[in-house]
């Protein structure tokens, strides 16, 4: 009988206790979600809060946005059915540089967000506060520099917007501030935060002191050249201000450059140039692969296997040959081309188109693959997989075909179709298996892969593994060709000639380059082979005013492409490959050799054009629709 009753008075009491209003139930507070003050009580749950916001920030050229990303602008061709377009545009569109609005204000919603609640949070310590308050104000600073360069000036919005659902969003509506006042901002908030956050070259996949310096310089730099050479394109202004920097300006916003950057460059934080292998060429690659004993990477964005965070840019752009997927199907996409193998200079410092003809216009002929590419600046083959290069400790197989006595050439579409040479019965592979061939996707036609990020680690080139190869957005040697780009515009082009010279010589142009030898040619020839698929060049470009000069719509003849070179206003329309071939002629001296031909893929039937329209990335009606305030772009 007594278990009888303690049995219902148990039962009782759980029915009693578990009987609830369906207020008192709404306010149990959920185990799943985190509110505010839970959220910023830990630091390790603001570090994961940050790590999304980090993934966020937008770069031109990224994994995460694939590897067509990198290529454009006739630095190479793209060998996939989809993306041959990308090397022949007429109009540019505008989205392609652009950022969603509406998804940019969103982010900029949440990173305003995290500082509020940062700045209100009372269970963190002041140290923790002010270094996540720092990285905030970083990230919304780097973010509105991303958003400057493609758009011009945009609302500044530095605090949560709440909607008050009364039917009338007018009071929201922010008009555009002016170009300059964007870039205002940027330097000012690095200015501010630079202190307050960690220094010292071991802090790299988050903010450092380093990193806002190197924004600010890279963002004053940008703003000087707009204000300078913006004179250059009347067309490509507004009167309000919100696209066009004045001219007067340009001065004050390199001198803040030159200043940021020499903070790094003359500071205790130990960031320094690469330069922790012997062969300069393996040097210059591995910079872009080695996390750890790397000085000069200054802020990255980090990815790891272990982790599961990968990218696929090795499986889509190793040697076909060396491809580890079955079949190869992932393999030679991003195709360097002979117009940007040809800007890297002789070790003379003098430039010359490579050496295939000789002055009679007779081929050379070469005993091995490499040779035609002697005596170059080393980042060429740190940058670029040549023909007769190894990757993977396996050279790789790039030619083209045979060349006959009478200049005709023996080849097929397949490589693993054996064929016997003329005169012979034994049939031999008559075509290489990395290409190049017209049309055959996934290997090379320009005759190049590129090395730059290339991940030789076993397991990187596959799908089920990818890599975890780090992508770098601020380094050490740009802060070298941003103070020597300022020190020049400046007037000082002894100081200019210093820091670039340090670059140089890491790359085996050891002559030094004088004061008198530092041109605006050589700015931006240095910044081309030195930021090669970093995602500089159009940005460059549009900040100098040269993209519609560059990109100027009208195809290029071979003397377009071999003259010229290392001239600012080159036209670079039309991306070029340079094909090997094996010489047949047999009971000839020169039979086995190597000759080359220039050589313009066949589906380049176009040129790319840059218009005035571009410098700036269209405003869609969407977004003029719900805001009136907003003034369109020029030439829009």
């Amino acid at each position: 009988m007594k278990k009888i009753i303690s049995i219902a008075l148990l039962t009782f009491l759980i029915g009693f206790t578990g009987c609830k209003k369906d207020s008192d139930f709404l306010t149990i507070d959920p185990t799943s979600i985190l509110n505010n003050q839970q959220a910023f009580s830990d630091p390790q749950q603001v570090v994961s809060i940050l790590a999304d916001l980090y993934t966020r920030q937008n770069d031109f050229s990224s994994f995460n946005r694939g590897w067509s990303s990198f290529a454009d602008f006739s630095e190479s061709f793209p060998s996939d059915g989809g993306a041959y377009n990308i090397v022949q545009r007429n109009d540019w569109g505008f989205g392609e540089w652009g950022v969603n609005w509406f998804d940019s204000y969103g982010y900029i919603r949440e990173l305003n967000l995290f500082i509020a609640r940062d700045s209100a949070a009372t269970g963190l310590s002041a140290p923790d506060k002010a270094r996540f308050m720092a990285e905030g104000r970083f990230l919304r600073a780097n973010y509105y520099f991303e958003l400057v360069k493609r758009m011009g000036g945009v609302p500044l919005i530095l605090e949560q917007l709440k909607y008050d659902f009364s039917g009338d969003p007018t009071y929201l509506q922010r008009p555009r501030a002016k170009e300059s006042d964007i870039y205002d901002f940027v330097i000012s908030e690095a200015e501010a935060i630079k202190n307050l956050l960690p220094a010292g070259v071991k802090e790299k996949s988050r903010a450092s002191k380093g990193a806002a310096l190197a924004m600010e310089a890279r963002a004053a730099l940008y703003a000087g050249s707009i204000a300078k050479y913006g004179v250059t394109t009347p067309l490509v202004s507004l009167s309000g201000g919100e696209v066009g920097i004045p001219n007067a300006k340009g001065n004050e916003y390199y001198t803040i450059a030159l200043r940021a950057a020499q903070e790094i460059i003359t500071g205790t934080d130990g960031y320094s140039l690469y330069k922790n292998k012997t062969d300069l060429a393996d040097n210059f690659a591995n910079l872009f692969l080695d996390k750890d004993a790397n000085n000069e990477t200054i802020l990255i964005e980090d990815y790891k296997v272990k982790s599961g965070k990968v990218h696929g840019f090795t499986t889509n752009n190793q040697p076909f040959s060396s491809g580890e997927e079955s079949g190869n199907g992932d393999a030679g996409r991003l195709n360097p081309s002979l117009n940007l193998v040809e800007a890297f200079e002789n070790l003379d410092n003098t430039y010359s188109p490579i050496p295939y003809r000789d002055g009679s216009g007779n081929p050379i002929y070469y005993t091995n693959q490499l040779d035609i590419f002697a005596g170059r600046d080393a980042r060429l083959a740190g940058t670029i997989i040549l023909p007769g290069a190894t990757f993977k400790g396996q050279q790789v197989d790039i030619w083209a075909g045979y060349k006959l006595a009478d200049g005709s050439v023996f080849t097929t579409q397949d490589a693993s179709k054996l064929v016997a040479l003329p005169g012979t019965t034994n049939p031999v592979q008559v075509l290489g298996k990395d290409g190049p061939y017209n049309g055959n996707d996934k290997r090379t036609q320009s005759g190049f892969y590129i090395r730059k990020y290339l991940d030789p680690t076993p397991g990187a080139g596959s799908r089920g593994t990818n890599s975890g190869v780090a992508f770098i957005r601020y380094r050490y040697a740009e802060v070298l060709l941003n103070a020597a780009e300022a020190a020049f515009e400046l007037g000082q082009p002894d100081v200019a000639a210093g820091y670039m010279n340090q670059v140089r010589a890491r790359a085996g142009l050891v002559i030094p380059l004088t004061a008198g030898q530092i041109t605006f040619d050589r700015i931006v020839h240095e910044r081309r082979v030195e930021l090669a698929f970093e995602g500089h060049i159009l940005f460059d470009l549009k900040r100098w005013r040269l993209a519609h000069v560059v990109w100027d719509g009208q195809k290029m003849t071979i003397p377009d492409l071999l003259t010229n070179i290392g001239t600012a206003t080159k036209r670079n329309t039309q991306p070029y490959g340079l094909w090997p071939y094996k010489y047949y002629n047999p009971g000839n001296p020169n039979n086995g050799k190597w000759v080359y031909d220039v050589v313009l893929p066949n589906l380049v039937t176009g040129a790319n054009k840059f218009q005035f329209g571009n410098y700036y990335s269209q405003i869609g009606s969407d977004v003029t629709g719900a805001n009136p305030k907003i003034v369109k772009q020029p030439n829009q």
